[in-house]
């Protein structure tokens, strides 16, 4: 079979445009219909002889960006957990668990529809994949510091790219975030796991990501009945370690529960942070004694500015109805107000500058007005380059780390518990994770700055769909394997951008 070009391809993709455009406009042409759009005729199933394709087009530009980056050589370079490879080194089954979430898997048993697609095997230029149980045994040959040692050679990979396409994502400041959250399981052998302070059985694992690229730098698995900050200011340091020397600045973000003051002072020094802190009684009678002209009006931005400047007419309060009928309390908030002051916690020697939100709170009960309600809130920061709105907006743009913590959960599926005790699940999450990392990592290489942007924000299920499930033929000859791609669509074109700029692209092994 004939190879095609690159100049070739791009014709066919132009070509390819043009006859959807054409039928699109022959369509809208043709007015009112007598049928229904879509046809109820007769379909038939046929099995090729020779023809190899498969559904996961993208996953070859994802193969060829690990490669290039370097990173199964990192994997066995410094993981040693096999003692004889039959046939499988630890670099193959690291990106087998990560592949098979990106290929819309949700779990280990998924990989075995892998394993007996010759396709998708060829495309990713392997005779054979590790079975489920293989993939399992794996994780269970994990220590502590295997693991420790596996989040490192993900981590050499994202400064490659920081200093490369990405080196626009981490702009001037680099914010690191964390949180905690709860990954349950039904299972009574899981060992390790233990019950959350909501009455749940499984693991707590903590999850540090950076937010200007969504990546994830750590995730630290912990038993069920682990306090959010638990062991928390190692993996900080670690993280601003990991990404100082790539970023002008480091900005490290937390809730209430990782106002650690006693690492306030070392941390200073190193990067900026903004937290929040608990509003004990103390810190609240001083808010209350600042002067009236203290405090400010805080106005938040709108949620969404349209671009026509048009708006809909909105639609009846429905739940807003019921609450009123029904005689419910209802809070509304009337407005907000900020200031701030210097403050020094018990444990630091230095001071810091604490912004205070004030809330005021309506409260209506049916129809009848009750007394306000007046809540404080509280943020320590270091950033005094900022107004006091600004710190606000940024303590809050960190809740955003709910939605990488959700996608983890049911997009990528990575925060499951499929194998034995607490470590081994702590290897599944680090590989599954990958997967996301891979996302991000291949929307960097985007050409678009634009595109690169999306596609990093964006959810990873889309993310499978648009740059994954591309249909192709896969052409295997001695030195190269050809994914011919059979079912054009706009995405594609991305795809092959990213592909190209990733061929084209010699990632640096050292970094500095």
């Amino acid at each position: 079979m004939k190879r095609i070009s690159h100049r070739k391809s791009r014709k066919n993709s132009a070509r390819r445009k043009r006859k959807v455009r054409a039928r699109h406009a022959r369509a809208r042409r043709r007015g009112c219909r007598p049928k229904p759009v879509f046809g109820a005729g007769m379909v038939h199933y046929e099995i090729g002889a020779r023809t190899s394709a498969m559904s996961f087009g993208g996953i070859g530009a994802v193969r060829r960006l690990v490669a290039k980056l370097g990173l199964a050589r990192e994997i066995d370079r410094h993981l040693e957990l096999l003692q004889r490879h039959l046939p499988y080194h630890e670099s193959d089954h690291v990106p087998d668990i990560a592949y098979n979430l990106l290929c819309g898997g949700a779990r280990l048993e998924d990989l075995n529809g892998l394993r007996h697609d010759a396709a998708y095997m060829d495309a990713l230029g392997a005779e054979l994949i590790p079975s489920p149980t293989a993939a399992g045994d794996f994780t269970r040959r994990f220590s502590e510091s295997g693991v420790i040692e596996l989040m490192e050679c993900v981590n050499a990979a994202g400064p490659k790219l920081w200093r490369g396409r990405g080196r626009d994502l981490p702009g001037p400041v680099a914010y690191v975030d964390m949180d905690g959250t709860l990954a349950p399981t039904l299972g009574r052998k899981k060992a390790g796991m233990d019950m959350s302070y909501k009455k749940v059985w499984g693991y707590h694992p903590l999850v540090v990501s950076l937010a200007n690229t969504d990546e994830v730098l750590y995730v630290v698995n912990r038993p069920g009945n682990a306090v959010s900050h638990s062991g928390a200011a190692e993996w900080i340091d670690r993280a601003i370690g990991l990404v100082a020397p790539y970023a002008e600045r480091v900005c490290v973000r937390g809730d209430t529960d990782f106002s650690l003051t006693v690492n306030f002072d070392r941390w200073s020094e190193k990067a900026d942070f903004i937290f929040g802190y608990d509003a004990q009684p103390a810190i609240v009678a001083r808010a209350e004694a600042l002067e009236a002209d203290a405090w400010t009006r805080l106005e938040r931005e709108p949620r969404h500015v349209s671009p026509t400047g048009a708006t809909r007419s909105k639609r009846p309060d429905e739940k807003g109805r019921i609450v009123r009928e029904r005689g419910y309390v209802n809070k509304r908030l009337n407005h907000e107000d900020v200031a701030e002051y210097d403050y020094r916690p018990g444990k630091c020697r230095g001071t810091y500058r604490m912004v205070v939100v004030r809330k005021n709170t309506g409260k209506m009960k049916g129809e009848l007005a009750l007394v306000d309600e007046i809540r404080y809130f509280f943020h320590i920061t270091t950033r005094r380059d900022l107004g006091a709105a600004e710190v606000v907006r940024l303590a809050n743009a960190r809740c955003d780390r709910e939605n990488v913590i959700e996608q983890l959960k049911n997009g990528v599926n990575a925060l499951r518990v499929p194998v034995y005790d607490l470590v081994s699940n702590w290897a599944y999450m680090v590989m599954a994770a990958l997967a996301w990392n891979l996302k991000s990592f291949l929307a960097m290489m985007m050409h678009l700055k634009a595109d690169r942007r999306r596609y990093v924000a964006m959810e990873f299920r889309r993310f499978v769909r648009e740059m994954i499930l591309v249909p192709c033929q896969v052409i295997r000859r001695a030195r190269r394997t050809t994914l011919r791609i059979i079912g054009w669509r706009p995405t594609t074109d991305r795809l092959f951008s990213a592909w190209r700029t990733i061929e084209r692209t010699a990632f640096q092994t050292g970094f500095g």
